[in-house]
């Protein structure tokens, strides 16, 4: 309890030199890495989405947004605190890993990741900082990189990888961000730690409206799922389609947190 008001204390000090300084938040691209432009393949095309999808070069945050961080933020925009937060934006489980609005708790790690994090929440945090949520096209393609390689995915051990940490059950509690290993444009976490927000993760909710999207409704959650799709090996991306497919804006759950973007 004594290192959490003293973490307060200081939090609020910071809060209260920066801004009278500037009003503007601080620029933290230092703690961003750059990602090459590339293309990037959406698992299921159909006549109303393009076979491939050019990215621009952009940065990336080298680890998952984490619980101080967060904090930090809260404290500077009291209105997404757990406690005012309408549900609209933040179901019933957003921050209830923390002790209280301002307390991450004894049991919190301040330097692992925050979870039970809605959209609307890591979109707010974002555009805040002057970033945004990277798109689906530019999350794949960084996390397309193993530690050697920005195309990772031919490597059938970067895939059994992925695969066994999809198949575990997420621990109590979260190790510190950085664990796990740097890929090859020295983004770390982007696999083994958490499930992560993007801006678009709605694009990968089927509507049926077209003739080819009706069928890939039918035939994700099930065993054909592969029908239809661009690579049938990319197991991992299936598990993603299906995980995106569904949320909603304001859903939170102890898995899934967040990293930014900013154009390059």
């Amino acid at each position: 309890m004594k290192n959490n008001i003293t973490h307060i204390i200081i939090t609020f000090l910071l809060v209260l030199v920066s801004s009278s300084h500037s009003a503007d938040p601080p620029d933290d691209s230092s703690k961003m890495v750059p990602v090459s432009a590339g293309t990037y393949t959406p698992l299921y095309v159909d006549d109303t989405t393009a076979i491939s999808v050019p990215v621009n070069a952009f940065l990336i945050d080298k680890y998952p947004v984490t619980n101080k961080e967060f904090l930090e933020f809260v404290l500077l925009n009291p209105k997404w605190k757990r406690s005012q937060v309408p549900t609209i934006f933040a179901d019933e489980n957003y921050l209830s890993h923390w002790a209280d609005d301002y307390i991450l708790g004894d049991n919190v790690n301040p330097d692992a990741p925050v979870v039970n994090i809605s959209w609307f929440a890591a979109k707010a945090f974002a555009q805040f900082y002057g970033k945004r949520l990277p798109t689906v096209a530019e999350w794949e393609l960084a996390a397309r990189a193993d530690a050697h390689s920005p195309n990772g995915y031919d490597n059938p051990e970067y895939i059994a990888r992925i695969l066994a940490w999809y198949s575990k059950p997420s621990p109590g509690s979260l190790p510190s961000v950085g664990s796990t290993f740097k890929n090859y444009f020295g983004a770390y976490d982007m696999h083994g730690l958490v499930w992560e927000w993007v801006s678009d993760f709605f694009s990968a909710l089927v509507t049926g409206e077209s003739r080819g999207s009706s069928g890939i409704n039918r035939n994700l959650f099930c065993g054909n799922g592969s029908i239809g799709a661009t690579d049938f090996k990319n197991y991992p991306a299936f598990m993603r389609f299906a995980f995106r497919s569904s949320l909603k804006g304001n859903y939170t759950t102890r898995n899934l947190g967040f990293r930014c973007v900013k154009n390059l």
